[in-house]
């Protein structure tokens, strides 16, 4: 008998061991924020959805298996970005760390190397082959190839640009050649020029670019520069210039100055991919790409701003056009000739 309720014990303390190992293991979520989310409303769509995701997920659990979730923000220079998310992974606290930015997937390995348990999920990024690694690609070449488009029918002198923070796979492989391409196919003989600011953040280098560009006789400009783009607006509004915006409905930030936004539905991509790695459910070593067709990618066609500043014929080809590539009648090339 003394040797029965010996065993007794000992099962119940492995028991008992076990749910406490097991309640050690509940997720525990990191977001790395590429800048301030006060200053960047789809970093901000990006902490919410996430947010959404452990907040649902929470609701569901009934065994105190409650996902935990720390935010962080990283600030708006690149050069400790590094430093920062490698500090992160050294913690061993998370299972998983959230993130958004193109520029990731580079970081992303090299830390990885030092770090072989760490886990990344990059949203609006694009990777494969990395076990440690899940990314979410939107579909960029029909955004930027849009935003050409839209340029090359408002411009008047048939010269556009894009000023990039810096320069990526996805901006020199992608985002400018397409954006060009729109424009030259809205307005054959349009021109497309391509200026690097250097940082996301510095708003005067974004301003004295746009101002040089507007001296070269451009008048449509496309910023991906991240806080450097309010820059970019104030020589807009003072040269007369015109911008179309990426990523965000940007009209209320330069009513009459901005004429066009596209944006990527990054809450409803960071709540899911969450909730898929939640489940246990996260394709590791995969990229996903989502467009219009999937509801990633929308034009903002119905704001007032925009009715009140673009024609009726140009809104007409721009309705045109969306409505082709998102039945899929337009299907734009994976790469484009040289």
């Amino acid at each position: 008998m003394r040797k029965l309720a010996l065993l007794c014990a000992l099962v119940a303390l492995a028991g008992a061991g076990c749910a406490k190992k097991t309640a050690e293991r509940a997720p525990s979520i990191a977001v790395f924020i590429t800048g301030i989310i006060a200053d960047s409303p789809s970093y901000a769509h990006v902490a919410a959805g996430v947010t959404a995701a452990v907040d649902e997920y929470n609701a569901t659990r009934a065994d105190g298996q409650k996902a935990s979730l720390y935010v962080m923000e990283a600030g708006t220079n690149q050069a400790e970005w590094a430093t920062k998310l490698t500090a992160l992974a050294a913690t061993g606290e998370y299972d998983v760390i959230i993130s958004s930015n193109p520029s990731l997937p580079g970081l992303g390995e090299q830390v990885g190397r030092q770090f072989p348990d760490a886990k990344f999920i990059f949203l609006d990024a694009a990777a494969e082959g990395n076990p440690q690694m899940y990314t979410v690609s939107y579909n960029q070449r029909d955004q930027a190839y849009i935003s050409g488009y839209m340029a090359g029918l408002f411009s008047r002198t048939h010269k556009v640009g894009l000023i990039a923070a810096q320069e990526y796979p996805i901006m020199n492989n992608i985002l400018y050649p397409y954006f060009a391409k729109g424009a030259a196919d809205a307005a054959p003989g349009t021109t497309a020029d391509f200026r690097v600011v250097g940082n996301w953040y510095d708003a005067s280098k974004g301003a004295e670019i746009a101002r040089a560009m507007s001296d070269a006789g451009i008048d449509m400009i496309l910023p991906i520069c991240g806080g450097a783009s309010q820059g970019v607006i104030a020589t807009a509004r003072e040269k007369g210039m015109h911008i179309v915006w990426f990523d965000e409905n940007g009209f209320r930030n330069a009513p009459g100055v901005i004429v066009s936004c596209c944006m990527t539905k990054h809450e409803l991509a960071a709540k899911e991919t969450t909730l898929a790695y939640l489940a246990g459910e996260t394709p590791w070593g995969t990229v996903r790409s989502v467009g219009f067709r999937d509801g990633y990618v929308s034009y903002f066609d119905d704001d007032p701003a925009y009715i009140e500043t673009v024609p009726q014929d140009i809104r007409d080809k721009m309705a045109a056009l969306v409505a082709a590539l998102r039945s899929g009648e337009l299907v734009l090339p994976q790469q484009l000739n040289d």
